[in-house]
This record gives C-alpha cells, structure tokens and sequence, in this order.
C-alpha cells in the first residue's frame, strides 16, 4: 500500500471515530479510562451473609413502574438496581443499572427470569425488549422477559464523548498530529463520561448480571445472548460456572482474538457475505451488476476504490466516501430481508451517481427543512438534552446522551482488548505496519479490507483492557448451546467453533444461512433454543439447519 494511501486510511480511519469498532462484527453494526488495570480472573462471591461484601446489593428490593421511554408494551415495567462502581471496592459508589421486565404470560408454568442481551456493545436490553416482544412471545410464556441496560449504556450511568468521539482531522495532516488528536478525543470521553468510564467493560457487566439473578430471585441464570451478548454469556459462564443456568449464544463473537486479527476475520466474513449478497443478485431481473458474479465483485471493488478518489455528493451535501459506502454495504448484509434495498442502492451510485441509497443505509440522508419545525411525535425528535456527569438523575432514570452508543461502543471494546503495542509505535513505525498489513487486508477484500485495518486504530490513546477475557478454558460450565450462521458477515462461524472448544460444554446448531444471528430468521434455529431454554433439551453434538427458510 502507498505511504500516501496508508496515511489517508489513518486519517480517514481516525476521523471516522467509532466507525473503527463498527468495522468490526460484535464487538464491533455496529469504548475504558487513564488509570485503569487490568482485571485480575474474578471469583465468584460467597453467599450473602454477614461476611459478604455484596450483601446490601444482592438482598436489595426491586421496584417495578413506569419505563422512561415511549412506546413500551402495555404489561412492561422497568426499574433500576444498584450495583458496585468497583467491585474490588464495593463502597467506593455505586452504579444504577435499568431492567425491562415482561412478565411470564403463563405464571402457573413459570420458570423464572430470562436475560436478554442484543449485542453492540452500546445496544439498550429495554429498548431492545420494548421493540420486539412477539419475537420471544413462546418463551415469554414461562419466563419473565429481562431486558436491561449494561453499565454505560442506555439509562445506566450513560457514559458519553460529549456529543461526538469524532475528531476533526485534516486527511493530509501527517501522522502525529492524527495521533495527537485521538489523544485528545479519548481525554474528551473521559471527562464527560465522569467514574463510570473506569468500570466498564464485559468483565463488570457480567458481575452484574450475576447481582441482577440473585435480587430476581433465581437460582441460577437463564440467559439468551445476541452477537456481543454472546461474549456477555461466555464471560459470566467463566465467572459463575455453578449459577449459570440454561444458556444460548447466538452468533457467537471470539473470546481470543486481538483487534487486528478480529478485524482480519471480520473483513473475510463480510467478503464471503456480499459474495452470497451478489449470487442472490445475479437471479434477480434487475441487478445492476448483471449475472456474472466474478465480474460483479470486482465492480463493487472499482466503485469503492472510486468513491475513495472522488465521493459521491448528495443533495444535502452529504459525502459518500468508499470508506463509508464499504460500511452502508457490510450494514444491509447482516439481514437477506435488506438486500433488495442494497442492490437498488447500487444501481443508483452505478447508472445515476446517486449515493441517497447507500446514505439511507447509514441512517444519513436530506437534513429537513430548516423552516419546519420538528415534530414532537417523531421518536427521532431529541426532547432532552445530552447528559453531563453532573445532570441529575432523578428517582430512577436520567436523560440519555445522543453519543451513548457510539461512546459505549468504543468504552467497552477497548477494556475487552489488553493490547496495546500500537500506543508505543512512533508514526514512522505505524506507518510501516500499516503497509506491510495493507497488502494482507486487500487480498482478504478489496472492499473491506481498508476498512477494517483502520480498527488497527480502533483503541489507541485507551488503556490496555482485561486479559480474563483471552484466559477462559473449559471453565466448568454446564453445556450451553451456541448458534453460528455460515453466511453471518459480523461473527463468523469459526468464531462459533472457537468458543466452543474454550467453553468446553458447547453443542452447536450449524445455520447454513446468510445473515447476522439465526433465531429471527430460521425457524429451525428458533426451534432448538426455545426447546432448550424452555424444556432443558439439548441435542447431543452438532446439528444443522438449511439455508432459504
């Protein structure tokens, strides 16, 4: 790779901010503090008594009311539990984690509580909860449907980058004044995100889920995990071997993989997905790439490269870079149901110079007009402002940032990962790493490999994170039941193999189908969690589910 081009991609990359975790699949679609150490292998507390430093969390009284946001199901009531800031140190403060709870529709039936995590890291369990009951409508018959807030995220102590962790950056600026600026941008997160930012991370967040068992009065954890929320369940299965309960991982993120080499991974996932993505397309009437699906990846590859050299502009004036089409196109992946949009968004950057398909895949598109007022009844309306850490919370629940879940993002990923060799390499050194990993990138994919080697600089400036995460083996769990879809552009399926073999009490459904996760779109997939998570029926060895249903 050129050294002018190694620069752009580190100024590209590092102005894009977060936008280098969501190149990456889970942990990853789509962020830690100055003094922080690494956490030793946690242990799980005694039980509560006199001499258990937890005692007043786990014997605390939940309190169910209102949700703070709108719309929720009419039966949703939400509330708040305090868990310790630093668990090393239970009274050095605390922190407000926020449930969503939908009761068993069956009580007579009733199993107890079941966690739900959707991923991110950076995603709401309640938001996530309120917005698609039906979708667990059979397990919601027998438990209580548990959606909550991670610590950092949502209305749990929300962490934040005071508006933006994007830091404005001259593309052409040399490298040390690129590093110095996301320097700069960490020192403004840390700042705005106050004590909570130095206890984030999937280490803290398991321990809490374990609180949040025992004041649910259960037994043991039943727990459904989506993508990032897969990591969330292994990791607390390495803490709590003896209360994890039924337990499903469905696409399953890796436990051993530094930044770089995930981002190596993830870019040959999302190649292998836009290469079924463009086989679809080939059937399809109207695809604008015709019927050849050799010649159909190398056309996709030219448009990327040429949006790079020259952006497409968009009424607004919006931009769209390669960098950011590589991105639009790798989000419809993670779902067949948006691939006719996809290839209508290609057709109009291909035949018309149009990027307002490939913008909308962003969230981006025409800002309204400056002379209507906005609509209160728009969810997307903001009614508060963003929160600082002096805001006041109120008896339950405060105000949520705008950054929240780019902030999130970032806080946790970086505290998962303890390598950082890239915070001691001088400019001249990273440009040199840079070009030697950039030919490896490209030959992975054309079209997302640049991308996903900026994530090289996903973390720097941040402390080294954890290394629990990297040590977990066989750690005594009891069998559990992981889903990996082959097509899944975020979490590859060999990551689903990998956690197995470090979980040691695994058994896989193997989904031949495309998209992020199995349960939303094959029946087959959702069959064999609600029988295990309902009735305890696990298959012996690996089972499979075909493609197309």
């Amino acid at each position: 790779m050129h050294r002018s081009r190694v620069r752009r991609a580190i100024a590209t990359g590092a102005a894009a901010g977060t936008l280098l975790l969501a190149s990456l699949g889970a942990a990853p679609p789509p962020t830690p503090s100055p003094t922080r150490s690494p956490t030793p292998a946690p242990t799980t507390p005694a039980p509560s008594g006199d001499h258990d430093p937890l005692a007043r969390f786990h014997t605390q009284r939940v309190r169910w009311g209102d949700c703070p946001d709108k719309p929720v199901p009419a039966e949703m009531r939400c509330a708040v539990v305090e868990v310790p800031l630093d668990y090393a140190a239970p009274g050095k403060g605390t922190v407000q984690v926020a449930l969503g709870r939908i009761p068993a529709t069956d009580p007579d039936r009733r199993i107890g509580s079941l966690l739900i995590n959707f991923g991110g890291p950076g995603a709401s369990g309640m938001a996530g909860l309120a917005a698609d009951p039906k979708s667990f409508a059979d397990l919601g018959e027998r438990y209580d449907l548990i959606g909550f807030d991670p610590r950092g995220v949502g209305h749990s102590d929300p962490v934040s980058c005071a508006g933006s962790r994007e830091p404005e950056i001259d593309p052409n600026a040399d490298t040390a004044a690129v590093l110095a600026a996301m320097r700069d941008a960490v020192d403004q997160c840390r700042r705005a995100s106050g004590p909570v930012l130095a206890h984030i991370g999937t280490v803290d967040v398991a321990r809490d889920m374990d609180v949040i068992r025992r004041v649910l009065g259960d037994k043991k954890l039943n727990y459904l995990g989506f993508s990032y929320g897969s990591r969330l369940g292994a990791v607390y299965a390495a803490q709590f071997p003896r209360t994890t309960g039924r337990m499903v991982l469905d696409g399953v993120d890796t436990l051993a993989e530094p930044l770089t080499e995930q981002a190596l991974v993830s870019a040959r996932a999302q190649q292998r997905a836009l290469g079924n993505f463009l086989t679809w397309c080939a059937h399809q009437t109207d695809c604008v790439y015709g019927t050849n699906t050799r010649t159909a990846k190398e056309k996709v590859a030219a448009l990327v490269e040429r949006l790079d050299e020259e952006p497409l502009v968009g009424r607004d004036g919006t931009n769209l870079t390669g960098f950011a089409a590589s991105l639009a196109i790798g989000q419809a992946l993670y779902s067949p149901s948006a691939w006719p949009l996809l290839a209508k968004s290609l057709a109009l950057a291909e035949t018309k110079k149009d990027p307002a398909g490939l913008l909308a895949l962003l969230g981006l598109g025409e800002s309204p007009d400056p002379t209507d007022p906005p609509d209160p009844a728009d969810p997307a309306t903001p009614t508060d402002p963003p929160a600082s850490p002096d805001t006041a919370r109120g008896d339950r629940f405060g105000p949520v940032p705008a950054d929240n879940a780019a902030a999130a993002l970032a806080a946790v990923s970086c505290a998962d990962d303890p390598d950082r060799s890239i915070d001691k390499a001088t400019p001249a050194a990273l440009e040199k790493e840079f070009t030697e990993l950039g030919d490896e990138f490209l030959k992975v994919s054309e079209v997302f490999g640049p991308r996903q080697l900026v994530t090289v600089l996903a973390c720097y400036g941040w402390p080294a994170g954890t290394d629990f995460i990297r040590k977990i083996d066989h750690p005594g769990a009891p069998p559990m039941l992981l889903v990996g879809t082959r097509g899944d552009p975020a979490t590859p399926y060999e990551w689903t193999e990998e956690t197995a073999e470090r979980l040691g009490s695994a058994v896989i459904v193997d989904h031949k189908g495309d998209g992020h996760t199995g349960f939303a779109g094959s029946p087959c997939v959702r069959e064999y969690i609600n029988e295990f998570l309902l009735y305890g029926r696990l298959p012996s060895g690996t089972r499979s589910c075909p493609a197309g249903e």
